[in-house]
């Protein structure tokens, strides 16, 4: 059995696929980067660029479901980024992630080693002006300066090859925003993934994804609802979030990698 390190809880994802460690007072990993990981058309030795990567779930989940996949994870908080690095060091599928602690501004795309075949992200979207949350660490990655969201667009545009992927996961508030955002920074042949929290609700959660330099229609995909009766989420949205699989029109469909066993 591992030890408890002080300031850190202990975790998994995907069912025990992947080891997953978090910071016991900061922002704490939802659904968000399962979900963006899952839609990430990514093959074998590709490379993916995260930006606001936190504890680097995504990336972990990405990784854990495409063999050689090489990614690099940017985030702006050092305790995060060294988390990261510490997370994909304890499974043995995440030898080509690496992180770093930098944050996403114009500047920053010359120094990241591009271009990429994917970019992705699951950005702070919280209105400044709202309530914040006491811990900050919490309030640091859920709140949104105006402009943050046409920057990290922007910069990750820049990162990309010709044809290269874009995805966000946003609250479907956000897609007024995000969606000229892209225009601006070439990213079209956008593809637009809602999730339905239960059937006949309103989606309040969102994947958008667009292709650097892409002309072609932006798409309506049918979606996914999560939630059956209580608190179970669907068979098809459970082989997602606990299977690893790949949402429709992300990549091809592959189980996740076996579990590894605990480091001692």
């Amino acid at each position: 059995m591992t030890q408890p390190v002080p300031g850190r809880t202990q975790g998994w994802l995907l069912d025990g696929t992947v080891r997953y460690d978090q910071l016991t007072d900061g922002y704490r990993t939802g659904i968000e980067p399962v979900l963006l990981a899952a839609f990430i058309p990514a093959r074998p030795g590709q490379r993916v660029l995260e930006a606001g990567c936190g504890a680097g779930a995504a990336l972990l989940c990405l990784a854990a479901r495409v063999p050689g996949v090489v990614g690099l994870g940017i985030e702006r908080n050092p305790d995060l980024a060294a988390l990261a690095a510490a997370n994909a060091a304890a499974n043995p599928f995440a030898t080509g992630l690496q992180f770093r602690e930098a944050a996403i501004e114009p500047q920053t795309a010359a120094s990241l080693g591009g271009p990429f075949h994917h970019a992705m992200a699951n950005p702070p979207w919280h209105d400044a002006g709202g309530t914040p949350s006491a811990i900050r660490g919490r309030r640091e990655a859920k709140i949104a300066s105006g402009h943050l969201l046409a920057t990290w667009v922007a910069t990750l545009a820049a990162c990309l090859e010709p044809g290269g992927s874009l995805t966000l996961i946003l609250p479907a508030s956000q897609l007024a925003a995000a969606i000229p955002a892209c225009a601006g920074n070439r990213i079209g042949s956008l593809i637009l993934h809602p999730f339905w929290p239960r059937p006949g609700r309103p989606a309040k959660l969102c994947l958008l994804r667009g292709r650097r330099f892409g002309k072609g229609a932006t798409q309506l995909l049918p979606g996914l609802v999560l939630h059956g009766e209580g608190a179970t989420y669907t068979p098809a949205a459970d082989r997602v979030l606990r299977g690893g699989r790949a949402l429709p029109d992300g990549a091809p469909d592959q189980p996740a990698a076996a579990p590894s066993a605990p480091a001692t």
